[in-house]
């Protein structure tokens, strides 16, 4: 009988954090629309932080939900890959 994988195993959190990064490429991410659209929205929303003299605030709040999105569905999507292959 197999030892069950635990999914908050170190390694697949380790492999989980990068391939969260990496799949910031748009070349990767462009497979995902909704998660590409939401990553333009994040990369306007973080520059009109600079740019924009008023409502900075709601700006800068609206830019870090959109990274957190982004961020945490990559990281989602590569702990279940992570997953699946130590399954395999």
């Amino acid at each position: 009988m197999k030892k069950a994988i635990s999914i908050w195993d170190a390694e697949i959190i380790r492999q989980a954090l990068i391939g969260s990064i990496t799949k910031l490429d748009p070349r990767k991410l462009i497979k995902n629309p909704v998660m590409f659209v939401t990553l333009v929205g994040a990369v306007i929303t973080t520059l009109s932080v600079f740019t924009e003299a008023t409502d900075r605030g709601f700006i800068l709040q609206l830019s870090i939900w959109l990274w957190f999105t982004v961020l945490f569905a990559n990281f989602a999507e590569a702990l279940a890959e992570g997953r699946g292959k130590a399954r395999a």
